[in-house]
């Protein structure tokens, strides 16, 4: 496995224009801007973006519900849920945000990069099938799994630290045995989702592990859960890929979550993910889901770059 560090990042995801919105072009500006002042960017490979094709999303989700994005956006927008807003050229950036993360799996499964960083929006572990949700309108780490499952994987293993429950995520592998997902998040807080006893169905039972965690729980609490319950259960799993749906709004400074978590927390907690990686060859593909404050996102998002193999 290679060990240089990939990084996606294109402009056509700041063509997905939301206003004062919190999930707004300004987030990816501050990452690339802290990236380069902390001269990691010069450090890491850069890799090319392209649009998904439409199959490549329909992996996930339905072929209607791809074209009714299509149609709003194209009609100018507006809000596709409560929460999540749109404008005309954001079905292209959620397209751009698909094939990003398809590029950055096709690196690591072919050596190229040991891990890579998806700068990309819009976000996606909310996104349901047929339903945008949560500032979410495709779920980029669901297709990118479906994706490398499709390239011939059979285990992969996606681990969300997102202050908000991964629900999108949860769904599409709800039944599955080949996908092991695991979340950490504040519980009660939005989608609602992401119970302890949410555990799978079918042949998938177990392979759902849901650690909904206290406001103000703070770097210990996280690290005693990825200690405790993420890694014996990773390596027993021995997954090929790791995906990480990495949001930062369980950082102490972000305004829409209270977990308390630092910017040295979210290192440690890629540590784990790096020897999970390590230990077993998986090489890890890290994309961006959430995360607020722009300089608490800008300075954890290079403290996991920093950590990851």
């Amino acid at each position: 496995m290679s060990s240089l560090k990939g990084l996606v990042f294109h402009e056509n995801y700041l063509l997905h224009e939301t206003g004062g919105h919190p999930e707004r072009k300004e987030r990816l500006m501050a990452v690339i801007d802290y990236l380069k002042e902390k001269g990691l960017l010069a450090e890491m490979v850069p890799l090319e973006a392209r649009e998904a094709a439409l199959e490549e999303v329909a992996l996930n989700h339905s072929p209607r519900y791809i074209e009714e994005v299509r149609g709003f956006c194209e009609a100018g927008g507006g809000h596709l849920d409560p929460d999540t807003v749109v404008s005309r050229d954001s079905y292209r950036a959620a397209l751009w945000a698909v094939g990003g993360a398809l590029v950055a799996v096709d690196a690591v499964l072919e050596g190229r990069c040991s891990s890579v960083f998806c700068a990309v929006r819009p976000p996606g572990h909310h996104a349901l099938k047929s339903r945008a949700m949560g500032f979410c309108i495709f779920n980029n780490v669901a297709i990118a799994a479906r994706y490398a499952l499709k390239k011939g994987l059979d285990r992969v293993l996606i681990v969300d630290w997102d202050a908000h429950h991964g629900n999108g995520t949860q769904e599409a592998f709800y039944t599955s045995a080949q996908v092991l997902y695991f979340s950490t998040h504040q519980w009660p807080l939005y989608p609602g989702s992401g119970r302890a006893e949410e555990r799978g169905a079918g042949p998938g039972y177990g392979y759902t592990i849901n650690c909904p965690l206290d406001p103000g729980s703070g770097d210990d609490v996280f690290m005693e859960v990825f200690d405790r319950v993420l890694l014996p259960r990773a390596r027993e799993f021995a997954p090929q890929l790791i995906l990480l749906s990495a949001g930062y709004d369980a950082h102490a400074l972000d305004p829409l979550a209270s977990l308390e978590l630092s910017t040295r927390g979210f290192a440690a907690l890629g540590r784990r993910i790096t020897r999970l990686s390590q230990e077993g060859g998986a090489p890890v593909v890290a994309l961006l889901e959430g995360g607020y404050n722009l300089s608490a996102l800008a300075q954890s998002v290079a403290a996991t770059i920093e950590v990851l193999p």
